[in-house]
C-alpha cells in the first residue's frame, strides 16, 4: 500500500490529493480499511515520505528540493544538516523551527544569494537525536529548570517537584526531555553531585556522552567466576615459553600490562622478535554478559585522573594483566625478520608465559643512555637489540612512505582534589618508540595472514586523504617552497611524508605537520582490508590491546576460532557481525576521544583561570573567518576574535588560511608567532579568550563607525596658534 500511495502521488496528472480522494482511488475508503489508511499516511508523513501542504494537499517530496539528514548546531544559533557524505545545508537561527542539535530533520533547500553554501529551512523533526542532557538545577519563578551544560541547547528544561527527585538547587543532573510543547519539561534521571564538589565537573563530561562508569551488578556476578591464576588444564594445549626471556615495558603507572616482548639474533643473523600479548578472549566468552558489556563500552577512556575501563579490574589488572613473575595466557605472534626488517616467516600460536622483569618506559631509556641499573643486566643485551631492531623497521617504514605526524601531547597535573596545577608535554624516548615499531609489526603481520585466508576479520582502515582537503594544503605548503609531485586525486603518502620530513627543524614544521594531519581522514574499523594510508601499508588490525580496545579482543576471538579450534563452520555467522561490530566499535571510539578532549580542554581551561591577564608566546594554530586560535607552548588553545583586531579590519582568505588587513596588508597566517594575553575563561565552555598584544590599546580603523567618513575629525587649535585650514585650487 505504501508504494501505491507514493506511486499515485508522483503522478503528476493525478490531481485530486486530499486524504479521502486518495483513500477512494486506492479502494481504502471502506469502514474497514479506512482507519489503517489514516495511520499509513500519518506515518509516511512522519518519516518524511510525504508533505502535506496549507490544504492539506498530499505530495511525494521532489528529491531535488527536500532532503532529510542530521542537524548539527553550532554554540552561535545556526547550524547545518549533513544530507551525504560530502554535502550539508546551512541552516539560519530563524529557520530552525523546533529542531535541536541531533536532530533527525526534513529539510526544504531554499534560495541562498550569500555565497555558494546551499541554505535550506527545517520543516519538521522527523526523529529526536538527544533525550538526556547534563546541567545544572535553578530556581525559576514556578518550578525549578536544568540548564544545560552544551552551549548548543540553550532553552531551560522545566522540572516540576514530583520529577526532580530529591534534586536542589546547584546540583549537577542528568535530566531527561518527557515533551517539547508547550514548553520544554523533563524528569531528573540522576543526580551527579553539587556542582563545586571534586570531580563533579569530571563526571559531568562523561554523563553528558552517556558514558558508563560501573559496571552492571550481572557482570560483576560473572567475574565471580573467573579464577585469579590461570587454569592449569590449558597449558596442554598451549606452547610453553615460561623458559623464554621476556619483558613487558609500560607507563610507571600503568596496572594493566597486556603487552609483552621478546628478542634474539638467529644464527642466520635474522632476528626473532615475539609480541606476547595477553589472552583475553580465553576469559571473555562470546555473547557472555561480559562480553556484551564490553562490546557496548567498546574502549577504555583514558580521563585526566582516571580510567573508565573496558574490562573490570579483576581481569584488567588481574588475571589478563603479564604481570612480573607470574604465569599467563597469552596469544604469541612469532616474527622472522630479516637484515631490513621484512617479516620472512612468523607464527600466530597459543602460549603461557611469565614475565621475566615489568620495565618502565624510564628505566629502559635509562639503560639506553648509559646509565647501569645492575637489576636489570640479565636484559640489558635486549634493550640495545631492541634499539636495532626498532630502528630497521622505523626505516622499512619510511621507505614504504609513512608519515610521521609530530604533534605534541599534554599532561595535565591535578591535585587531590582534581584541580589542575600545572600542565607539561608528555616526552617520549627511545623505549616508547621500540614498542610501537613492535606493535606495528605485530599488528600488520596479523592482518596480512588473515587477508590471504578469505576469513571474515575485523581490520584497521584508513582511507585516502580528500582532494578538497589536500588542496588547501598544497595551496599554504607551496609558497613556503614544499612541492608535491602526482595528482592530488591518487596521492602517495610517501609524497606527503617527503614534505613532512623536509619541514623537520624549520620554524614552519608545526604548521606542515598540524595542517596535514587535518587533511587525513579519521581512521576507523571496517570488514573490508582497505589499506592504511598514514602507515602507506595494505595491511593493519588491532591485535595488541584486548584489554582495552573490543576490536583486538574480537581479533583474537577470530585467531582462536580459526586458527586454534578449526572452527570454520562459523564463517557465515562472523560474516554477518562483522561489519555492524566495526561499525559500533568506530562510533565507540569517537566517543571515547570526544569524552577524553572535552576533559582536557575544560581542566585547561580551569588552568587558565588563574592566568587572566598574563601575557604568553604562542603559535597560529588555525584561522577561521571569525579569528584565530592559538596555541601556547603548554598546549593550551584560545580564540583571538575578529573583534578583538582594532588596528584595521581583516578579510579572512581561505584558500591561503589567513586574515589580511584591509588598509595596512597586515597578515595572520597559519604557524605565525604572536604575543597574546589572556582576556577571558570560561570553564563550562571550556573557551579561553585571547588578545594580542599589540592590539590591547585602541587604534582607529577606517571600517569603525565612531570614525566615519561623513565626520570632519581637526584638531583643536593650540592656545597662541593659528590654524590653517584652505582648500587648494585643482
Amino acid at each position: 500500500m505504501k508504494e501505491k500511495i507514493l506511486d499515485l502521488l508522483k503522478d503528476p496528472s493525478y490531481k485530486e490529493r486530499k486524504i479521502d480522494q486518495i483513500a477512494r482511488v486506492l479502494h481504502q475508503d471502506d469502514t474497514e480499511n479506512y482507519i489503517a489508511f489514516i495511520k499509513l499516511m500519518n506515518s509516511l508523513e512522519d518519516q518524511g515520505d510525504v508533505i502535506r501542504d496549507r490544504n492539506n494537499n498530499y505530495h511525494v517530496l521532489d528529491e531535488n528540493v527536500f532532503f532529510k539528514g542530521k542537524l548539527e548546531v553550532n554554540k552561535k544559533g545556526f547550524g547545518f544538516v549533513r544530507v551525504e557524505e560530502d554535502r550539508d545545508f546551512y541552516i539560519n537561527e530563524k529557520h530552525m523551527k523546533d529542531a535541536y542539535h541531533g536532530d533527525y530533520v526534513l529539510v526544504q533547500k531554499i534560495p541562498n544569494n550569500k555565497g555558494d553554501k546551499e541554505e535550506g529551512q527545517i520543516l519538521r523533526v522527523l526523529e529526536r537525536g538527544v533525550a538526556r542532557y547534563v546541567g545544572e538545577v535553578k530556581h525559576g519563578r514556578k518550578d525549578c529548570y536544568v540548564q544545560c551544560d552544551d552551549p548548543r541547547f540553550t532553552n531551560k528544561i522545566f522540572v516540576d517537584a514530583a520529577h526532580l527527585h530529591g534534586a536542589m538547587p546547584g546540583h549537577k543532573v542528568v535530566v531527561e526531555i518527557k515533551s517539547y510543547k508547550p514548553q520544554i519539561r523533563g524528569d531528573i534521571k540522576e543526580i551527579i553531585g553539587h556542582k563545586n564538589d571534586p570531580g563533579v565537573d569530571i563526571l559531568s563530561i562523561v554523563h553528558a556522552h552517556d558514558v558508563d562508569i560501573e559496571f552492571p551488578e550481572e557482570v560483576y556476578q560473572y567475574i565471580e567466576n573467573i579464577p585469579d591464576e590461570i587454569d592449569q588444564s590449558d597449558i596442554k594445549n598451549r606452547i610453553d615459553l615460561r623458559d623464554t626471556f621476556i619483558v613487558t615495558i609500560d607507563g610507571d603507572d600503568a596496572k594493566d600490562l597486556d603487552d609483552a616482548i621478546s628478542l634474539r639474533r638467529l644464527p642466520n643473523h635474522h632476528y626473532e622478535l615475539g609480541v606476547h600479548i595477553a589472552d583475553v578472549s580465553y576469559y571473555v566468552k562470546e555473547d557472555s554478559v561480559l562480553d556484551k558489556e564490553a562490546f557496548k563500552r567498546g574502549t577504555s577512556i583514558y580521563l585526566v585522573d582516571r580510567v573508565i575501563p573496558m574490562l573490570p579490574h579483576k581481569l584488567s589488572n588481574g588475571i589478563c594483566s603479564l604481570n612480573e613473575h607470574v604465569d599467563r595466557y597469552t596469544i604469541s605472534c612469532m616474527m622472522e625478520l630479516d637484515q631490513r626488517g621484512h617479516v620472512v616467516d612468523h607464527k600466530i600460536m597459543p602460549t603461557i608465559i611469565n614475565s621475566n622483569h615489568r620495565m618502565t618506559y624510564k628505566n629502559v631509556n635509562r639503560i639506553i643512555n648509559g646509565e647501569d641499573l645492575p637489576e636489570y643486566n640479565d636484559a640489558k643485551e635486549m634493550f640495545f637489540l631492541m634499539k636495532e631492531v626498532a630502528e630497521i623497521l622505523n626505516k622499512k617504514r619510511k621507505r614504504r612512505g609513512a608519515i610521521d605526524f609530530d604533534t605534541n601531547e599534554a599532561v595535565i597535573h591535578v591535585n587531590d582534589e582534581g584541580t589542575p596545577i600545572d600542565i607539561s608535554l608528555r616526552t617520549r624516548g627511545e623505549s616508547e618508540h621500540f614498542i610501537e615499531e613492535f606493535m606495528l609489526c605485530a599488528n600488520e603481520t596479523i592482518a596480512e595472514h588473515f587477508k590471504w585466508m578469505e576469513v571474515p576479520f575485523i581490520y584497521r582502515v584508513h582511507e585516502d586523504p580528500k582532494q578538497k582537503k589536500l588542496q588547501q594544503f598544497v595551496n599554504i605548503a607551496r609558497p613556503l617552497g614544499y612541492k608535491i609531485h602526482g595528482s592530488l586525486d591518487h596521492i602517495k603518502p610517501r609524497e606527503l611524508a617527503k614534505v613532512v620530513e623536509q619541514s623537520v627543524g624549520k620554524p614552519e614544521h608545526p604548521v606542515i605537520s598540524t595542517l596535514l594531519l587535518r587533511c587525513m581522514q579519521k581512521a576507523r574499523y571496517d570488514a573490508q582490508c582497505l589499506g592504511h594510508f598514514g602507515l602507506a601499508d595494505e595491511f593493519y588490525t588491532h591485535f595488541t590491546s584486548p584489554i582495552r580496545r573490543y576490536p583486538d579482543l574480537l581479533v583474537h576471538r577470530l585467531i582462536r576460532t580459526y586458527l586454534f579450534e578449526n572452527k570454520f563452520d562459523k564463517i557465515g555467522h562472523y560474516e554477518e557481525v562483522i561489519p555492524y561490530m566495526a561499525e559500533h566499535s568506530s562510533q565507540r571510539e569517537k566517543v571515547a576521544i570526544d569524552t577524553e578532549y572535552d576533559v582536557e580542554d575544560m581542566k585547561k581551561a580551569e588552568f587558565m583561570l588563574n592566568h587572566i591577564g598574563e601575557t604568553f608566546k604562542g603559535v597560529i594554530s588555525s584561522v577561521t573567518g571569525f579569528g584565530f586560535f592559538v596555541e601556547l607552548d603548554n598546549t593550551v588553545e584560545g580564540l583571538v576574535h575578529m573583534t578583538t583586531l582594532r588596528d584595521d579590519y581583516y578579510v579572512y582568505n581561505e584558500d591561503q588560511m589567513m586574515l589580511v588587513g584591509e588598509r595596512t596588508g597586515k597578515q595572520y597566517r597559519l604557524g605565525d608567532e604572536v604575543v597574546v594575553t589572556c582576556v577571558d575563561v570560561n570553564k563550562v565552555e571550556k573557551k579561553v579568550d585571547f588578545e594580542v598584544k599589540s592590539d590591547k590599546k585602541r587604534r582607529r580603523s577606517f571600517k569603525d563607525k565612531k570614525y566615519s567618513k561623513k565626520k570632519s575629525y581637526r584638531k583643536k587649535p593650540q592656545k597662541g596658534k593659528k590654524v590653517y585650514n584652505k582648500k587648494r585650487k585643482g
